[in-house]
């Protein structure tokens, strides 16, 4: 399900579900973690998906489940906080989840094909608040808004424009850029990774109040039990904000 690749000084983590086009659930988590765990010996760390998507998002069979979210926040803090840099190289769908997989990687290299989007609105549910402020630093405050707000998508060239995926390429191309990288000073990397995270605002996920009580409500609402119904009965949900 996730396959690890021992290149040298670059490990390639695979996610390889195709029959839900890599969207995770909570046991997929809990590999991916595992798997990132033994990568200790890399100075770069290259994330993918399988069979032409990066991450459809999550695997809806559990995402109601608290211990879900409660992984996914751990797996992201632990590519932020890892002082190696690690890149994402992106084909395909990398919606929800996917997307927040590729923004907490450091660099991202997609194809044209790739296709980003945080579609929660259409399900009732909430991303945290880190991703929210993330994803606006990457991607910028319109196409973030339109991203939350709007259920908008951006393929590979509109992103590589707004400056949130660094290079157009393939796998290939992104694992010829994490060599590069690899050969570079590593300390230096590491200082600069940590200035660069204590740019960010000071706020994780559930440090503010308010936005943490919005996110308590999405996530326990009716709304977003129609949203799943909907998406798995393949019509259009009747959401009445409660």
């Amino acid at each position: 399900m996730i396959h690890l690749e021992d290149r040298g000084p670059v490990a390639l983590v695979t996610i390889d579900r195709p029959d839900r086009r890599n969207a995770l659930d909570l046991a997929a988590l809990d590999e991916l973690l595992e798997v990132h765990g033994r990568t200790a010996t890399a100075r770069v760390v290259v994330l993918t998906g399988a069979g032409g998507h990066f991450c459809a998002g999550a695997d809806l069979s559990g995402v109601e489940d608290r211990a879900f979210t409660d992984r996914l926040r751990e797996l992201l803090s632990a590519i932020r906080d890892d002082p190696r840099p690690h890149l994402a190289a992106v084909d395909g769908a990398a919606l929800g989840l996917g997307t927040q997989l590729a923004a907490a990687c450091d660099l991202r290299v997609a194809t044209p094909a790739a296709r980003f989007g945080i579609p929660a609105a259409r399900l009732g549910l909430m991303v945290d608040h880190w991703t929210i402020e993330r994803l606006t630093a990457l991607a910028g405050s319109g196409p973030a808004r339109a991203m939350l707000l709007a259920a908008e998508t951006y393929g590979g060239e509109d992103a590589h424009r707004l400056g949130f995926v660094q290079r157009l390429g393939d796998l290939e191309a992104a694992l010829g850029w994490a060599d590069e990288i690899a050969a570079l000073a590593p300390l230096t990397i590491a200082g600069h990774k940590l200035a660069l995270n204590r740019l960010e605002m000071p706020v994780g996920p559930g440090e503010d109040a308010e936005v943490q009580a919005a996110w308590e409500r999405a996530w326990g609402s009716e709304d977003l039990q129609e949203g799943i119904a909907a998406f798995r009965e393949r019509r259009l949900p009747h959401f009445k904000g409660r």
